[in-house]
């Protein structure tokens, strides 16, 4: 009996040391921000200043251009991830047929390999079907792993959701369409929101896929990696790996606060 407040210590010590562990790296980012010097990284640092974040807004155009193709492709790729991967949830929901685990299996690879081997893959596609490398080449490289999220999400809030409603639905002279619409979208929609958000936050910041999809184009976690290895002004640097940090923060909390009620589904007891 004596043992278990001491290992509720423990537990809590560990807990503690494994989130210093993972959020110090990001500590250390925003105070970098801050710094006054230019070149090196002392700490700690000799002062603290907020002229980069200034100097971000209005001294570095080269910023803007990724920065906007970050979000158009995020979007982009989110629109798409969110009707293929609704789509699929709802078609394998209910179905039963022989292969069923494997098409299920297929739906979640792309998300389990690792990026070099999708990035790798995609970019022998397009080599071979001569796709030239565009906005859109980037965008699909993204789609194959946004539509894992919005498909995971989308259905386990199906598996929730009880056939009887969508039975009287039907029952009561309502079509395919306006059983989906007044039925069953308000039941799933809060799972498609953070489905779509989560999609939106790990298309904004990554790097791998689209090494291999861009060509010559630069996303922002591109241009990052390229001011790290040639940085002009590495406090900069840090300014906008921050707003990274919110952009990609955000959605995945909000997601995380409409996901975790998911148990109270409507009909989800029946």
């Amino acid at each position: 009996m004596r043992s278990e407040p001491r290992a509720s210590i423990s537990l809590k010590v560990a807990a503690f040391v494994g989130l210093v562990f993972l959020h110090a790296p990001l500590a250390l980012i925003v105070l970098y921000a801050f710094t006054t010097e230019e070149k090196s990284f002392q700490f700690p640092p000799p002062g603290y200043t907020t002229r980069w974040f200034s100097a971000a807004w209005f001294d570095r155009p080269d910023i803007w251009p990724p920065l906007w193709l970050s979000l158009k492709v995020a979007l982009l790729a989110t629109l798409i991830a969110l009707v293929l991967g609704t789509l699929a949830a709802a078609a394998l929901w209910r179905a039963r047929f022989f292969g069923k685990d494997s098409i299920s299996l297929l739906f979640i690879l792309p998300i389990a390999l690792p990026g070099i081997i999708t990035g790798i893959a995609l970019r022998s596609a397009f080599d071979i079907m001569n796709v030239p490398f565009s906005t859109w080449t980037i965008v699909l490289g993204h789609a194959t792993f946004c539509i894992v999220v919005v498909y995971n999400n989308a259905l386990a809030r199906f598996r929730r959701l009880s056939g009887n409603m969508i039975e009287a639905s039907m029952d009561l002279g309502a079509d395919g369409f306006q059983t989906f619409r007044h039925v069953v979208l308000p039941q799933i929609g809060s799972a498609l929101l953070a489905g779509g958000m989560l999609a939106f936050a790990l298309s904004f910041d990554e790097v791998i896929v689209t090494t291999f999809t861009a060509g010559q184009q630069s996303t922002l976690p591109i241009w990052m990696l390229n001011e790290l290895i040639r940085p002009r002004q590495r406090p900069v640097t840090n300014v906008v790996a921050i707003i990274v940090i919110a952009v990609t923060f955000l959605p995945i909390l909000a997601a995380y606060y409409l996901t975790r009620e998911g148990e109270h589904t409507g009909g989800s007891g029946k």
